[in-house]
């Protein structure tokens, strides 16, 4: 992916008091044509990263459903609905 500006959102502590482990994160614009490869990561390193793309409020709604269940990403999806841009995308009250 080649992505626009990179917005810093927030770090948050994973367990305070007992790791010390904070996670730094970040937003950044793309479009369909932002994809320049198959993405993956680097298999030299390990890597092994997929990429999951659904429309605003199914992601919402997996959250209720617990088929999202990772901390970070809630954070960001809640980001991105309340001061990111899916703000105007939320109906009051959701």
């Amino acid at each position: 992916m080649v992505i626009g500006e990179l917005e810093p959102v927030f770090a948050v502590w994973t367990s305070p008091g007992s790791v010390t482990e904070r996670v730094h994160c970040f937003a950044a614009p793309y479009t369909a044509a932002s994809r320049v490869g198959p993405g993956g990561g680097l298999a030299d390193d390990g890597e092994d990263i997929g990429a999951v793309e659904l429309p605003f409020a199914e992601a919402l709604e997996r959250i209720e459903t617990g088929e999202i269940a990772d901390a970070k990403t809630i954070l960001l999806l809640q980001w991105a609905a309340l001061r990111g841009p899916f703000r105007h995308a939320v109906p009051p009250g959701r």
